[in-house]
This record gives structure tokens, sequence and C-alpha cells, in this order.
């Protein structure tokens, strides 16, 4: 153990729970991915819907390739998943904990700044 000041009485404590290094990459990547306007807004979407490539285009008012490169990397980090309906993909929020967590997250965040978007309790 290093020269600690130990400030809060817990410092050996604190440390056997730090985060790996591996395990704060896992979620920076799920982050760095969150970090584009446009995956936000077609997040925010899936949040509330399963749509296909061409709805969520029109709904974010970009090309299909546009928006099939930004599902392809919020698939990647498994926020997001897909299925095959027929003839196409439709892609809705994955259901797992990191998803419903981020959710929350923007849900709440666009509650904040775009106020008309707030639950009616």
């Amino acid at each position: 153990m290093g020269n600690f000041h130990d400030h809060t009485k817990n410092i050996n404590d604190l440390l056997s729970k730090l985060p790996s290094y591996e395990q704060a990459q896992e979620i920076t990547d799920i982050l760095s991915v969150l970090s584009d306007p446009t995956r936000l807004r077609i997040l925010w979407f899936l949040c509330h819907t399963i749509e296909c490539v061409n709805d969520i285009s029109e709904a974010v008012n970009m090309s299909a390739p546009a928006v099939s490169h930004h599902l392809k990397l919020l698939k990647q980090v498994h926020i997001i998943e897909s299925k095959k309906d027929g003839k196409e993909m439709l892609y809705t929020l994955a259901n797992n904990e990191y998803a419903r967590l981020i959710h929350k997250m923007i849900d709440n965040m666009f509650e904040i700044t775009v106020p008309e978007l707030k639950h009616k309790d």
C-alpha cells in the first residue's frame, strides 16, 4: 500500500472496491458511444418504441445508411437489440441493466431540457 493520508479512515476498504482498469474501460466504451447527439436522439426514440431503420431515419431526419451506422455502434455496446420481422429488422432498447439505467438517465436528462416530456403522475 502507498503512503495514503487516509482522510476518510477507510482507505483500505475503498481501495479493495476500486474498479479495475478493464471495468472502467467497458463503461468508457458505452459512454463514448453515447457522446453523440444523434445517437442520443435515436436511443431516446428506441427507449419508447420498436422501429425499423427507415422509420428511425424519418424520425431523426437522417439517411438510412447514416442511421444504420449509429445503430451498429449502439448495438456493439449492447444498449439496443434487433429482431427480424419478415424482411425488416426492428430495433429497440436492449433488455439488460446497462440499457435500463441509460434509459432512465436519458429520460431524466431530456425531461430537464425539454420540460414537456415530463411524465405526469
